[in-house]
């Protein structure tokens, strides 16, 4: 099979196409600017069109030989040049995840999927580490980058496949696992789901295409008590990783384990010993943390995290998508109260509701408990000069924010 990868630079794309590539598959594609997962494509033979993306590309490859598939993620607008052309030549148009499900299936791999609204990447590269670490072959797709493997594998030999199922846009609903872990269950994407009943509704159908699903009891409410349920009450104390989110997530893989009959002490050795994915709490310099988290939930697990590791927080946090602000900006009052010092930036925008107002920082800010502590700023000389002269004071410093707060970060700090 033919495929084209618009965007195949993204974290979610490029792993696919490598995917694709190790499936047997052709895959080519094109993304406004190029990588280091472009440039690893690139090394592996895969054509890449950086720049424009105007249709040229995908014409001229498709006219060499045809395109069986154009594959592009949920972001592409509908009249995006390269989707229409592809609509226009008769190619089959798809999203990551359904082109994933197909592999799956062809390649008869059984899925161990990962969903939730907080903790998927982490607990997705838990369970990929304990196969690496243990030497079990396992094909895998993590949605970031990882220090310690590819971001995705199909592997030679694997019987199942681990990846991270997301449920914007309801992605997840593409898949019929054998084992799904439910980390999490806190209303979100609003862009998706009109209400918390029907998000919660889209869980409940995934977990009835799940084999077996592993989550905790305070959802069973929402997921419903089938045969295929098991529900956790508390997290396994053998387990000594930071933050209590990651203790109760690897609390779920150790049961799931146990399903399959391997022991959970042996498991819990090998988890304890987790290196972490890269945007969740991935350390950058002595004392400077950068963090994915863009939710009260995440933000609250995160800042527990840090506390355990300092008594000193200091906070950099960008908002993420406008239109989520208005969804959960009610529920920011208590959230910070274990950072000392709070730098709040103006919300990154991203796939928004031209009809809604854009929230200002005043007024995300207006009702949070230790208001006091809060200072508005921007990505700025003067915010990092602010941040070096905490590091130097030996005080816990965490960028979060999904937007472009850890790319400024990392420009800084390789200046």
């Amino acid at each position: 099979m033919n495929i084209y990868f618009s965007g195949i630079g993204g974290v979610a794309i490029g792993p696919l196409s490598e995917i694709a590539l190790d499936a047997g598959h052709e895959a080519q594609g094109s993304d406004l600017k190029s990588s280091l997962v472009t440039e690893r494509l690139e090394k592996r033979g895969v054509m890449v069109a950086i720049g424009e993306q105007d249709g040229a590309f995908l014409r001229e490859r498709h006219e060499k030989k045809p395109i069986d598939w154009f594959v592009h993620t949920a972001a592409l607008p509908s009249d995006h040049p390269e989707l229409a052309l592809a609509r226009e030549l008769g190619i089959k148009t798809a999203k990551r995840d359904e082109l994933l499900a197909h592999i799956i299936s062809e390649k008869n791999l059984k899925l161990i999927a990962v969903a939730g609204t907080h903790g998927k990447t982490t607990t997705t590269g838990m369970i990929v580490w304990l196969a690496k670490y243990f030497g079990i072959p396992v094909s895998y797709s993590v949605g970031t980058t990882l220090s310690w493997a590819p971001s995705g594998r199909l592997v030679k030999g694997s019987e199942y496949f681990v990846y991270e199922c997301d449920e914007f846009d309801r992605n997840f609903l593409h898949f019929q696992p054998y084992v799904s872990l439910i980390t999490s269950l806190d209303y979100d994407h609003p862009d998706t789901y009109e209400t918390e009943a029907d998000y919660a509704d889209a869980f409940k159908q995934f977990a009835q295409q799940s084999e077996k699903v592993f989550t905790w009891r305070e959802y069973e409410a929402a997921l419903g008590d089938n045969d295929n349920m098991h529900y956790l009450d508390t997290p396994d104390l053998s387990l000594k990783l930071h933050g209590e989110h990651n203790r109760r997530n690897a609390s779920l893989i150790l049961a799931a384990l146990e399903s399959f009959g391997l022991p959970a002490k042996y498991a819990a050795d090998g988890l304890n010993k987790f290196p972490g994915t890269d945007r969740r709490f991935e350390k950058l310099a002595d004392g400077l943390y950068s963090d994915y988290g863009h939710t009260p939930a995440e933000i609250e697990a995160t800042l527990q995290m840090a506390k355990e590791l300092s008594s000193d927080i200091i906070l950099v946090y960008q908002p993420h998508q406008n239109v989520r602000q208005h969804q959960i900006k009610d529920d920011y009052r208590d959230v910070f109260t274990a950072a000392e010092k709070i730098y709040w930036l103006p919300t990154y925008l991203s796939r928004e509701d031209a009809s809604l107002a854009i929230l200002t920082p005043e007024e995300l800010t207006a009702e949070i408990a230790n208001k006091e502590s809060i200072e508005i700023t921007d990505l700025s000389d003067e915010l990092w000069e602010t941040i070096q002269r905490a590091l130097s004071d030996k005080k816990l410093v965490l960028l979060m924010g999904a937007g472009s707060i850890d790319t400024w970060g990392r420009e800084k700090l390789n200046a």
